[in-house]
């Protein structure tokens, strides 16, 4: 088979400021490594996250010259309200200005203490802002998607009979919602099934609990299904994606994700009582709701890159730019979450620094590694994002220790990807030279984006 090549040509650059592991050691102290607070002008390769990140097409800048910034009414609200309606079928389009915005409104309404809001897998901020309101965040991921060794078409589905069960000992009364996370990045970006999205819904519908899709990484997910599963391949991704959404009776958006753009998001509903409610939350927190915290060239770049992500020749290559990563880190013997998802591979840094206990954060230790050796920045998805503590105030660690490599779309090429290979590689050749850390400030949510560190 030939070489899969970026399905697009490269019109305008940025430059990459290359410095020294020397420069970066002092980068990393004043940082109190965390390098979430390194300046990006710091950075070589930037793999911190996905999400906002991506490099806009042309036809996406021309869009923002044609945006019109009424505040009430403009016709680019109207073109970004039919692209979301025609995609997701979904009744009620309402913009935010990213996908945490979404959910904070939507479980402001819906949240509250004794609620409780099941998930195949909870990202950061959506299990921030159930919390935030007094509800529970519980995942149910599969056992399949508990084992990072294990490889398996669609780890990140929804274990159907624990959430029965979840239902009957919660009590449906006491679920608002239940939601499905497409595809589960918690999980290490795997794929959800469509006959999960079709259980979970049936049994939703059972006990009366609208189900929701968190659905930034869609299109993502929807090529997975025409990959892998049966009765699929002949169909087209846009196909997959209504039918995905045609089981939801509701979705939060970032569309800083699948819709290629550097802002934006939406929470879409079907019940009228709620969207007037969520609208008029809408105005005191995000803006009117034909524009909903962004500018009209922001609706504009956000409808033109939900047809732009549907390309099938654009999601082959993006699946296969990230499999080409974990196929190369693999055969130098590199532990990481198999197979490899669809925006980002998770190094398990449990298995690359097995001398580093939980408590003193392996991931944390790789991730400053992989800066100080390379100029990488990267994030821990492990006990430091997602570990709690205990009344005697000790830590629960998370299920599993994972370090993301989240690739931005159509920012980095083959090389930019290599040089990545090399520098990981290097940094598991020395791994026992690593030590652990220990936080000495943090919030109490989302502590993974302030902490501070320091080397124990």
């Amino acid at each position: 088979m030939k070489t899969i090549i970026e399905p697009f040509k490269i019109k305008s650059i940025e430059p990459i400021n290359f410095t020294t592991e020397r420069e970066r050691e002092a980068y990393l102290r004043k940082a109190y490594y965390n390098v979430f607070m390194l300046p990006a002008e710091e950075v070589l390769i930037d793999l911190l996250t996905d999400s906002g990140t991506s490099a806009m097409s042309a036809r996406q800048w021309a869009g923002i010259m044609e945006g019109d910034e009424a505040y009430a009414g403009a016709k680019s609200f109207y073109r970004f309200e039919h692209k979301v309606r025609q995609l997701t079928g979904l009744k009620n389009i309402i913009p935010t200005h990213q996908g945490r915005a979404a959910e904070k409104i939507l479980f402001t309404l819906v949240g509250g203490p004794g609620k409780v809001i099941p998930n195949n897998s909870h990202f950061d901020t959506t299990r921030a802002n159930i919390e935030f309101s007094g509800a529970r965040a519980v995942d149910l991921p599969t056992s399949e998607g508990r084992d990072p060794d294990l490889i398996a078409d669609f780890k990140g589905n929804m274990d159907v009979p624990a959430l029965e069960e979840f239902i009957k000992k919660t009590g449906a009364s006491n679920i608002p919602l239940c939601m499905i996370t497409v595809t589960n990045n918690s999980g290490g970006g795997q794929p959800v099934s469509m006959q999960n999205i079709r259980e979970t819904k049936e049994l939703c519908k059972k006990y009366g609990i609208p189900l929701f899709l968190d659905a930034c990484r869609f299109a993502e997910n929807a090529y997975f299904i025409k990959m892998r599963e049966n009765g699929y391949s002949v169909r087209s991704v846009k196909e997959i994606v209504s039918e995905m959404f045609s089981y939801a009776d509701g979705a939060t958006m970032s569309a800083k994700k699948d819709a290629i753009v550097n802002m934006g998001g939406f929470l879409a509903l079907n019940d009228d009582a709620l969207t007037t409610k969520a609208r008029n939350l809408l105005i005191v927190t995000e803006g009117f709701p034909t524009y909903g915290g962004l500018a009209g060239r922001d609706l504009e770049a956000i409808a033109q890159g939900l047809d732009e992500v549907l390309d099938e020749n654009y999601l082959r290559y993006r699946l296969r730019s990230v499999e080409y990563l974990g196929e190369r880190l693999t055969r130098a013997g590199v532990p990481i979450l198999q197979p490899p998802g669809g925006h980002a591979i998770y190094l398990n840094a449990k298995k690359f620094l097995p001398h580093i206990p939980v408590h003193d954060y392996p991931g944390e230790s790789l991730v400053v590694e992989l800066y100080r050796r390379g100029g990488i920045r990267s994030v821990e998805i492990g006990s430091v994002m997602f570990g709690t503590y205990d009344e005697n105030k000790q830590l629960v660690p998370a299920r599993m220790e994972l370090v993301r490599l989240a690739i931005p779309r159509r920012v980095y090429t083959q090389s930019h990807i290599d040089y990545v290979i090399e520098v990981v590689i290097e940094a598991f050749e020395h791994r026992n030279e690593l030590t652990g850390y220990r936080i000495t400030e943090e919030a109490p949510m989302l502590r993974h984006f302030t902490a501070k560190f320091e080397k124990k």
